[in-house]
C-alpha cells in the first residue's frame, strides 16, 4: 500500500492528531533508518509513522516502553498543524522546564522523498534526521532546517471567486485541463482534480460543470463537505479521504487515522512486515543478523554432512599403499598404483612422509569421516532447533508480540567490536587445545598476527600458516626437544587451514617451522612475514576440529 498525500489529506490528519496530541507530554522518539519509520512515544499511545515510499501513513497503537537507545525529550505536544496547501504535517513541542529549548518535529510527505526531521530552537537546528539529504534543502544534523517556500498556487490563503475560476479554466483544452488546474489551483491533486472540474455533471455545459468543481473546492478548502472521511478503491489501491469522491467507489469510516489503520491490517494480513515497536533498531537487526547465523550454521553443517567422504574408500587407498609400499618412489606427491580390482588407481601424497605415514594420513582421514557421520546429526538437529528460535522470535519481534527483554535473554552473548580510539583486544588470539593438552593459539587477524608471532609466543613454540593463502598465524606452544607430536602437529595445521582463505579446499598445504626462524622484514604489511626452514604438512580443513578443540578451552 502507497499513500498518496495532498494538501487535503494533510490538513486533516493534522487537525486529528492535533486534537489527539495536544498538551501531551512527548517521552521519547526514534527514527528507524533501517526500515524508515517514526517512532513518537507517548503515555498512552506510540504513534508510527511509516515513511517508506511504499507505505507513508501513520498509526497510533498501544503505548510501548522507549529502548535505550531512543532519543529522550523533555517537551510537550503545544499544537500538530500542516502549512497551507502543504504536504508537511508539524508537530510544535515545548519544553517542560523553564529555559528548554522548543522542537519542531516536521514530516515531509513528498512522495518517494518522505522524510521526518527533529528540529531545536528558533533557528530550527536539525538534532535528528530520519535521511540525510544534500541539494537546495539539505537536511543534516547541525545544520538548520529549511522549509520549503510557501506555495504560490492561487487560493493558498484567500478563495478564488467563481468568475476567476471559469476565466482561468474553460480556455483549456478538456484533456490538459486537470493538468492546469493542479498547477495554479491550491489545495488541488491528482486525486481530487476530476471532482473539482465537475465530475458527475450532465454533458453538454461545460461551464455548468466548471461551477460544480468550483462549488466542490471551496466546500473542501472552507471545510464545509457534509460527508465525513472515507477510503477511497484507486487502480494503486485503497487511499484514505478527508470526503468522497464522485463517481470513486469509496466506503466511509469514523476517522482518517482509523482509515489508515484499516490499511495498514489489510497490508499485514496480506503479507507486510508490522513495524516492531518493543524491539528497538538495533536490537532487532542484532536478532536478524542471529537467524541469519543460524541459517548459514545449518547449511555449512548439512553441505558438510553430504559432502563427507566415504572411510571405507579412505581405507582402501590406505591399504593399497601399504600393499604397493614397493612401488612408491620416495618424494612422490602422487602415484599411480594397481587397484586390488586390477585397474589403475592415482593416489595423492604427502612428498614429505615415507609410504605408510602416508598410509596413516589416508586411514587418519577415514576416522575423521566416521567421527563426523556421528557428530554431525546432532549438531544438525541444534542448528535446526536454534534457526528456528531465533524466527520464531524475530517473527514476534516484528509483530510486537516479544518484549525487548525477551529478546536480550535469549539471544547469544554479542561480539565485542571495537570502536575507533579504543585499545585493541587484551590477547590478540583465541585458544585452543589439542588432543595432546598443548595449547594452540591463533590469530585474530592480520593486524593481531604480528602481536601473536613477536610478543605472544616463544623461540621455541612451532609457527604454522596455511601456504599461498591469507589467513591467521598460528602458534603450536611447544617446550619439549624434537618435534611436537604428530597429532598435536596435524591439529595445529588444521586450525591454521580452518582460519584461511583456503578453508573451503579439499586439501591444504600449511607451512611451518620454530618461532625462532620467523622474522619480520622492515616496512613488511601487517602479518606478512619471512619464515626460514620450512616444512609442510598437508590437512583437510574440517571445522569440527576448531569445534572440538574449543570446547576444551
Amino acid at each position: 500500500m502507497s499513500i498518496r498525500w495532498d494538501s487535503l489529506v494533510a490538513r486533516a490528519v493534522a487537525r486529528e492528531l492535533d486534537e489527539a496530541f495536544r498538551g501531551v507530554r512527548l517521552r521519547a522518539l526514534r527514527l528507524d533508518g533501517r526500515t524508515r519509520d517514526l517512532l513518537l512515544f507517548f503515555r498512552e499511545h506510540t504513534l508510527v509513522w511509516r515513511l517508506h515510499p511504499d507505505r507513508g501513513y501513520p498509526l497510533v497503537l498501544d503505548a510501548v516502553e522507549p529502548e535505550a537507545g531512543d532519543h529522550r525529550l523533555r517537551a510537550r505536544v503545544r499544537r500538530v498543524y500542516a502549512p497551507p496547501d502543504e504536504r508537511m504535517i508539524l508537530f510544535e513541542l515545548v519544553g517542560e522546564r523553564p529555559g528548554e529549548p522548543g522542537y519542531e518535529i516536521v514530516i515531509e510527505l513528498l512522495g518517494n522523498q518522505m522524510n521526518a526531521i527533529v528540529a531545536e530552537g528558533p533557528e530550527r537546528t536539525i538534532r535528528h534526521v530520519l535521511r540525510t539529504r544534500e541539494g537546495a534543502r539539505p537536511a543534516r544534523v547541525g545544520i538548520a532546517w529549511t522549509p520549503p517556500a510557501p506555495s504560490a498556487r492561487l487560493g493558498t490563503t484567500s478563495a478564488v471567486d467563481i468568475d476567476t475560476w471559469v476565466e482561468l479554466l474553460s480556455p483549456v483544452p478538456p484533456p490538459t485541463r486537470a493538468r492546469e488546474l493542479t498547477r495554479t489551483m491550491a489545495w488541488t491533486s491528482p486525486l481530487n482534480a476530476d471532482a473539482f472540474l465537475g465530475a458527475s455533471a450532465p454533458a453538454g455545459d461545460p461551464e455548468g460543470q466548471l461551477r460544480l468543481g468550483h462549488a466542490r473546492w471551496r466546500a473542501a478548502v472552507e471545510d464545509r463537505s457534509s460527508d465525513g472521511p472515507t477510503i477511497l478503491d484507486t487502480d494503486r489501491g485503497p487511499q484514505p479521504y478527508p470526503f468522497p469522491i464522485p463517481d470513486a467507489t469509496s466506503r466511509p469510516v469514523t476517522s482518517l487515522l482509523d482509515a489508515f489503520a484499516a490499511c495498514a491490517d489489510e497490508e499485514i494480513a496480506a503479507g507486510d512486515a508490522p513495524t516492531a515497536l518493543a524491539v528497538g533498531p538495533e536490537l532487532l537487526e542484532r536478532l536478524e543478523r542471529t537467524v541469519a547465523q543460524a541459517e548459514r550454521r545449518l547449511v555449512r553443517l548439512e553441505a558438510e554432512l553430504a559432502e563427507r567422504e566415504d572411510p571405507e574408500a579412505l581405507r582402501a587407498v590406505g591399504d593399497l599403499i601399504l600393499a604397493r609400499y614397493a612401488e612408491i618412489r620416495p618424494g612422490a606427491s602422487t602415484v599411480v598404483l594397481t587397484g586390488f580390482d586390477g585397474g589403475p588407481v592415482e593416489v595423492t601424497l604427502d612428498p614429505s612422509l615415507p609410504p605408510h605415514e602416508n598410509a596413516s594420513a589416508w586411514y587418519d582421514r577415514a576416522g575423521r569421516s566416521e567421527r563426523a557421520a556421528q557428530r554431525l546429526p546432532k549438531l544438525i538437529r541444534q542448528a535446526h532447533a536454534a534457526r528456528d528460535r531465533f524466527a520464531g522470535l524475530l517473527e514476534g519481534a516484528r509483530a510486537g508480540t516479544v518484549s525487548a527483554e525477551q529478546v536480550r535473554s535469549a539471544l547469544p552473548g554479542p561480539t565485542r567490536v571495537r570502536r575507533r580510539g579504543e585499545d585493541a583486544p587484551e590477547v590478540p588470539y583465541r585458544t585452543f587445545r589439542s588432543s595432546g593438552g598443548l595449547e594452540i593459539r591463533v590469530g585474530r587477524g592480520s593486524k593481531h598476527n604480528d602481536d601473536l608471532t613477536f610478543r605472544h609466543s616463544a623461540p621455541g613454540d612451532v609457527w604454522l600458516h596455511a601456504r599461498h593463502a591469507a589467513g591467521a598465524h598460528v602458534i603450536l606452544r611447544w617446550r619439549g626437544p624434537g618435534n611436537p607430536p604428530a597429532r598435536d602437529l596435524e591439529e595445529a595445521a588444521t586450525l591454521a587451514a580452518v582460519h584461511s582463505r583456503a578453508r573451503t579446499s579439499g586439501t591444504v598445504p600449511v607451512d611451518w617451522t620454530l618461532r625462532r626462524f620467523v622474522r619480520k622484514p622492515r616496512g613488511a604489511a601487517p602479518g606478512a612475514v619471512v619464515p626460514d626452514r620450512v616444512r609442510t604438512v598437508f590437512v583437510r580443513p574440517d571445522p569440527g576440529v576448531a569445534e572440538r578443540l574449543a570446547e576444551g578451552t
